[in-house]
């Protein structure tokens, strides 16, 4: 079996909880950009950039700023559940998509066996 992966790390950076730096491990830009765009589209987000250390390292540094007396680790929270929500929706519209197709092509097929 695969060692389980380390827990996602917050790391206080600024001092206040309105100003953190979160380190989420065996992530990549694919998460680091998708959560930094769900994070600057909520108003209560002033700041929000990521970076990965080095190349070779499978690592992300999520930075998030809020108003002073906000909450950054509550803006990451609201982020991470509108991406699973994001993410379920996308998935919800590919499989009726993928039905959608497959019935078509169903529909097709008899017909085209019906006329033989």
């Amino acid at each position: 079996a695969a060692p389980a992966s380390p827990p996602p790390r917050k790391v206080t950076s600024a001092g206040t909880p309105s100003c953190l730096t979160f380190t989420l491990a065996d992530e990549d830009h694919t998460l680091g950009n998708a959560l930094r765009y769900v994070l600057m589209r909520d108003p209560g987000t002033e700041l929000c950039g990521y970076s990965i250390p080095h190349p070779s390292e499978t690592r992300v540094n999520i930075r998030v700023q809020t108003p002073e007396g906000g909450s950054a680790a509550d803006a990451m929270r609201k982020a991470l559940v509108g991406l699973m929500n994001i993410c379920k929706g996308v998935e919800e519209t590919f499989v009726d998509a993928l039905r959608e197709e497959e019935m078509g092509r169903g529909g097709e097929a008899k017909g085209e066996e019906m006329e033989s």
